[in-house]
Parts: C-alpha cells; structure tokens; sequence
C-alpha cells in the first residue's frame, strides 16, 4: 500500500508527457511550447516577467515604501488590518495574466496564480485569526459573460492551499457598476458607494470573525474598502485583503 502513490505520480507523470506528445500545449501569453514541468497553461518564461512590488513594504498594506512613510495605508478605512498584493498591474506580464482569466476564457490561471497568493507574508494575528475567504461578487451581467467570477476562483484555489472555508454567501452585489478603469480616484469611490451589502442570513457566521477580502486587483482601493466596510457592517470583526495585481500610484517605484 506504501507504494500506491508514488505508482500514481509515476503514471500521472507519464500520461502529462504522453499529452503533451499528442497534444502540444501553449502558453496562452507568448504562445511558445509548454515544457513539461509547467503547471497551467502560462509558462515559466512568462511568469518570471511578472513583476513583484519591490521592497521595503508597508508590514499593513504590503505596498512598497521607499524611504518615506506609507502613503497608500490612509485609502483603507481602520477595519482592514492588512493587505497583500502580489505584483505590478500592468507590469511585464502580469497584465497579460489577469487579462487571460478574466476576459481570455483562461480559468486555469488561477491556480498558479493563487499559489504566488499564498506564498505571501502576514502578521502573525493575521495568519492566526483569518476564519474564510470572501470573493469580491461580480456583477451579474458580467459574469454571465465571463462563465464564471475570477476573485471566486482564485478564492478556492487559495483556500485549499491555505486550508480555510470561501464563503461566497456573505457578501452580495446590490447594483450594477460602471467599470472603473477610466475614473479618477474620487470618481471610483462614488462609483461603488453603496454597491456591496452582507447577506442579512450570514450575519451569524460573519459575528465576530476576522475574513479575508479577495480579488484579482487592487488600484485605488475603493471597490475591496467598500466591500470591507459592507461586512464590517454585517458584523465582521475586521477584514485583511489579498489580491493578484497591485496598480502603481503617482509616485510609485514601479
């Protein structure tokens, strides 16, 4: 019996090599040949040209700070302890990544994208209170469109690594949205000002808790401090924030 699983990863290694024989696999970014070892269909090549935030970081927002004191911390409103992003949006090929999820018709990206997600660093109190994690919803239009929410599927694939609950039940888009891509700072707040509610029927799980926001980029942090103040509301604790992609700011080392 001993055995069994390394007679499963020899024959699952041997089917992969035989797929990959048959059907020739490429990366979705560059379009070059995927070698056997890579997980996904991004790859190696591709994701070293992503760009991860430089440091030092901010130990609260994860954003890098240079020598002066961090300036992205007065966006997020009191009840996020922390935040945690990945790399630069856009930036090498990390744009190119997000935008195979969401609009290339590429959900498998997101588990190699969740597994640089769960590498990053927390507070302690962090890592030791965080009960679930809560997917930023997707307009119900959109995601008809897309087949799926990719801040859900990120959510799951980060959960089995990390080993905690996704509630996707708690939190509940009320209205449709403008997408913020052309708006100012101050625009993008009143875009999505009382766009997020808690479900009135997780009021009881949410009690008390410390969850963890995800989505798959942060840029001024209106849409995920809106979603924070929305679960604070319905009786969260505090809330932390993981996302994939940072957008540089005014001032940024990019």
């Amino acid at each position: 019996m001993s055995a069994l699983p390394e007679v499963r990863s020899r024959a699952a290694t041997a089917r992969d090599a035989l797929l990959d024989l048959l059907l020739s696999r490429a990366c979705v970014l560059c379009d070059r040949l995927l070698d056997v070892g890579d997980a996904g269909p991004v790859c190696a090549r591709c994701w070293v040209r992503a760009r991860p935030l430089p440091y030092p970081r901010c130990d609260r927002c994860g954003h890098p700070t240079g020598p002066h004191r961090c300036r992205w911390c007065d966006l997020l409103p009191p009840i996020v302890r922390a935040a945690r992003p990945v790399c630069w949006i856009p930036g090498g090929s990390a744009g190119h990544i997000v935008h195979a999820l969401k609009y290339g018709g590429w959900p498998a990206v997101a588990g190699p994208m969740a597994q640089r997600m769960a590498r990053l660093t927390w507070p302690r109190d962090v890592i030791d209170e965080r009960a679930a994690l809560i997917p930023v919803p997707l307009a119900q239009v959109r995601q008809r469109e897309r087949g799926f929410n990719q801040s859900e599927r990120l959510a799951r694939e980060l959960g089995v690594r990390w080993r905690i609950p996704v509630w996707t039940d708690c939190l509940v888009r009320v209205r449709a949205t403008a997408t913020q891509t052309r708006l100012t700072p101050e625009e993008r707040r009143h875009n999505v000002s009382g766009a997020f509610r808690a479900a009135p029927a997780a009021r009881a799980k949410l009690r008390g808790r410390h969850v963890i926001l995800v989505d798959d980029v942060i840029t001024t942090g209106a849409t995920i401090a809106e979603c924070a103040m929305a679960l604070c509301d319905g009786g969260a604790r505090i809330t932390s924030i993981v996302t994939f992609g940072r957008a540089p700011a005014s001032g940024d080392r990019a």
